[in-house]
């Protein structure tokens, strides 16, 4: 199999072409990346901005160079030596008339020859939920009408610029007839006999008749579990990995499949044995990939989330909770917040999905000769959903494995024992019916009720905690992240070791990430941001400091001040984060540029709390309130606070700037192939999209590698060099030593002395082969004055007891160059010349 030792990803649309990313070729092989890792290229929607809404799954989009344009890059790429790894979406496409599919659908309805291809009830009428208001209310306004579509010349439902197909029975032999009908009654009666029906896009959470993606109603589900669906939407796929041109495939979000095992199974045969496959999946605390699935493993969130153990100060976290509650007024529950917000998606953003699964456990225990009251069957099915502690379990149609089984009955045993307990009966209904232990008559709703539930309970999960609580919650902000666990935990190395020999064993192949086009601020940003639980104290006397500081600026509305207390907490700490290293508080035009993606950030992230504002119903007074406050702390003329925010933040970017070293340097030597995302060679201080999916500085970073480290004080630190020159360097030994990386045994080295709960050190071992890696932690309160110069005590009276298979080797330091020969302890004072060392014996 074609395994990468380093992949770059790429985002396309934005302007990046398929030509300008085949002229990024000799960067990114200088680099020492061995495989360009694309986001999706095939056709999308006119303004899509990341191309997963997809139009045509076998046509590659014409903006970014079309066939011809890959065909290019993909040249470019082979002739250097570089593979290529597309992103693809078979769970979903653009629920869009410019999806010819669904165009075709809309038209025809269920006689539609791709009518099954999506995930539709059939039992009524296509819902259309893109009007602004009700089908009634948008009809007397006038803003309906017969038309002719100008792009197919066939009469048309016009919405604005939308032109709806009819039915070819609703108006062939009276084409005229119809495009002369102007009065409302009308107009409706010809709706009513279509095979859809328009509605208000606020109704799509109660009611609609196919599956989407999470709650993008834009966004259509795909039957792939249907070979004949499969073989429509992968023929250019499968024509472009068969032709040698694409090595690597990654699946986008296999949890929303009815059949991700299958579908991966033949993904594998249809793809072949050496093509590289990996899936976007969140695992849970302790969780792996399923034996069976012939992957390579997940796109890497779990690596994110695992570093956190190495750069959290796991003592002080309690100081910063603490200091955080102090400020709200309130202890935080985390549990009772999670339910909360589980509960909030059950019962609205997700209720069409939810009733749907009701009526069917209603009908089943009908069927089953046990029928049961619908507000208790209703209850258990709320809190068996809000229970499930992982994305999903993975039934078939012959129900669930034995180690699905086994959670379940854990799950529903910690149901039986909560406070929140429903109706026993109905609970084991439930139980019965995930398990296919009902009467034969009930055996396909049974089985159709198992394949929704595990399609609601990932998008429950990855709303209620990606996209609510982490926006609610503001203590540290860099464990907010995609992957992370959102109930309280200590971390330690120690986990961290524990992750990675378990990596090792389940997937060494897999990605390991530290920032994508979906994490919710950039690896530098969290690295930075980490730094906040070594001094908790200082850390808060800040944020009080510079609440006082701004206090006129905040609003007092009928439902509370505007910001409040823990928006401002937020406020200051997400300023903190994203602050860029070099910015200084007389730059008035640094400072518009920070402003300007700073507030769009705010703004999702009031929306995405779902406590004053949303997205549905927007509290305007509220948001704007809190937008003027985050201007404000960005105004030239608030000059006071911004030297003080300055100065004040100034160690944490310098001990965040040593952070981002250190995970660089493990994401390169730990188990797993390292994925580098476009820019994040440097530093990326990004915040959540779509800031995070802004193009870097191509140019420069190429420039950048080019350049020689040389400058007084600490600006190459500054702007990355020192990260990118350590990438270059590593990524040469990966390719030097696949194997080592790739099969090498990960071994814990225990540090012993004056410092050892500052230091993180691990060896990569084979018979022949051996490298120590020793990366620093927690080293805000022992910053030297430069950065080069790092205290020559951090390491003294500090050692490592070497096993006899790393002993008695010599070894040359790939960062420094420095050359060393340990005996059974290696002094670490010995190799203190720089931040991080990563020995090669020789």
């Amino acid at each position: 199999m074609n395994i990468p030792t380093a992949t770059y990803r790429i985002q396309f649309r934005n302007g990046m072409t398929f030509d300008r990313a085949a002229a990024l070729v000799p960067y990114l092989k200088q680099l020492g990346i061995s495989h360009l890792y694309a986001s999706p290229i095939f056709s999308a929607t006119a303004e899509s901005t990341h191309g997963y809404d997809v139009t045509d799954v076998n046509q590659i989009e014409p903006s970014i160079g079309g066939r011809a344009g890959f065909d290019r890059m993909a040249a470019a790429l082979k002739a250097a030596g570089l593979g290529l790894i597309l992103d693809i979406v078979p769970n979903h496409m653009a629920a869009s008339l410019e999806n010819p599919w669904w165009r075709d659908v809309i038209e025809n309805g269920e006689q539609s020859r791709y009518a099954h291809y999506f995930d539709i009830d059939w039992s009524r009428r296509l819902t259309l939920p893109f009007l602004g208001d009700s089908f009634e209310t948008v009809l007397a306004n006038g803003e309906i009408s017969v038309q002719c579509d100008p792009q197919s010349g066939k009469p048309a439902l016009a919405y604005f610029d939308n032109y709806y197909p009819l039915a070819p029975h609703t108006w062939q032999g009276r084409e005229e007839e119809v495009l002369g009908l102007r009065e409302p009654d009308q107009i409706a009666a010809l709706h009513d006999q279509q095979p859809w029906r328009l509605m208000s896009w606020r109704d799509a959470p109660n009611d609609l008749s196919y599956r989407r993606f999470f709650e993008v109603t834009g966004l259509v589900g795909v039957r792939v579990e249907d070979k004949a669906v499969f073989d429509a939407a992968h023929q250019l796929i499968l024509e472009l990995v068969h032709s040698g041109a694409v090595q690597g495939l990654r699946v986008d979000h296999v949890d929303g499949l009815a059949d991700p095992r299958g579908y991966l199974e033949q993904l594998r045969q249809a793809a072949g044995p050496d093509c590289y496959l990996t899936v976007e999946k969140i695992l849970g605390e302790n969780e792996q990939l399923p034996d069976a699935w012939p992957v390579s493993g997940t796109t890497g969130y779990e690596f994110m989330a695992a570093l956190s153990n190495v750069l959290v100060d796991g003592n002080h976290l309690g100081a910063l909770r603490k200091a955080y509650q102090a400020v709200i007024g309130k202890t935080v529950d985390m549990k009772a917040e999670l339910r909360a917000a589980k509960l909030l998606m059950a019962n609205r953003n997700f209720a069409g999905e939810f009733n749907r699964l009701l009526q069917l456990a209603l009908g089943i225990a009908s069927h089953d000769g046990a029928p049961q009251p619908e507000a208790k069957l209703k209850n258990a099915l709320r809190e068996l959903l809000v229970a499930f502690p992982v994305y999903r379990t993975y039934g078939t149609p012959q129900g669930l494995t034995p180690a699905d089984t086994a959670l379940l009955q854990q799950v529903v045993s910690q149901v039986k024992a909560s406070t929140s307990a429903p109706d026993e009966q109905a609970l084991d209904l439930l139980v019965r019916i995930l398990r296919g232990d009902v009467a034969a008559a009930a055996a396909e709703d049974a089985s159709q009720f198992r394949t929704r539930f595990q399609q609601l309970t990932g998008p429950l999960m990855a709303k209620s905690v990606e996209d609510t609580l982490f926006f609610r919650q503001h203590m540290a902000l860099a464990l907010n992240e995609v992957g992370a666990e959102p109930l309280a935990r200590h971390f330690s190395p120690d986990q961290f070791h524990a992750e990675m020999q378990a990596r090792r064993e389940h997937q060494p192949d897999a990605l390991s990430g530290t920032s994508t086009h979906d994490t919710k601020r950039g690896e530098d940003a969290r690295a930075r941001l980490y730094t906040l639980t070594e001094a908790p104290d200082r850390w808060a006397e800040c944020v009080a400091r510079w609440r006082e500081m701004n206090h006129g600026q905040v609003i007092a509305l009928k439902d509370g001040p505007a910001p409040e207390p823990a928006v401002e907490w937020m406020l200051y700490e997400a300023l903190a984060g994203v602050w860029p290293p070099s910015l200084q508080p007389e730059d008035a035009d640094g400072l518009a540029a920070l402003e300007a993606r700073f507030v769009v950030y705010v703004e999702k992230a009031l929306r995405e709390a779902k406590l004053r504002t949303d997205w549905a119903d927007n509290n305007d007074a509220y948001e704007q309130a809190v937008l003027d406050y985050a201007r404000h702390l960005l105004a030239p003329a608030n000059i006071t606070f911004l030297r003080d925010f300055c100065s004040a933040l100034r160690p944490f970017v310098r001990a965040g700037l040593v952070n981002s070293l250190t995970q660089t340097v493990v994401k390169l030597t730990a188990p797993g192939v390292p994925d580098i995302y476009q820019g994040s060679e440097a530093l990326d201080f990004s915040l959540v999209d779509p800031d995070n999916r802004r193009e870097p500085d191509f140019a420069a970073l190429a420039a950048m590698l080019d350049q020689p480290q040389h400058d007084e004080g600490d600006g190459h630190w500054l702007r990355g060099q020192v990260n990118q020159q350590a990438i270059a360097r590593l990524l040469a030994v990966r390719q030097q030593h696949p194997s080592l990386f790739r099969h090498g045994d990960y071994l814990p080295l225990p540090v012993h002395g004056e410092h050892q709960d500052r230091l993180l050190a691990f060896a990569r071992c084979e018979p022949d082969q051996a490298l120590i890696v020793v990366v620093p932690r927690l080293v805000l309160s022992n910053l030297p004055a430069t950065l080069d110069q790092p205290p020559a005590d951090r390491w003294a009276a500090t050692a490592i007891a070497l096993p006899p298979s790393l002993s008695q080797r010599r070894y040359r330091d790939v960062l420094s160059g420095k050359e060393i020969a340990p005996g059974e302890q290696l002094q670490l004072d010995s190799i203190a010349s720089g931040w991080c060392a990563v020995l090669l014996a020789q």
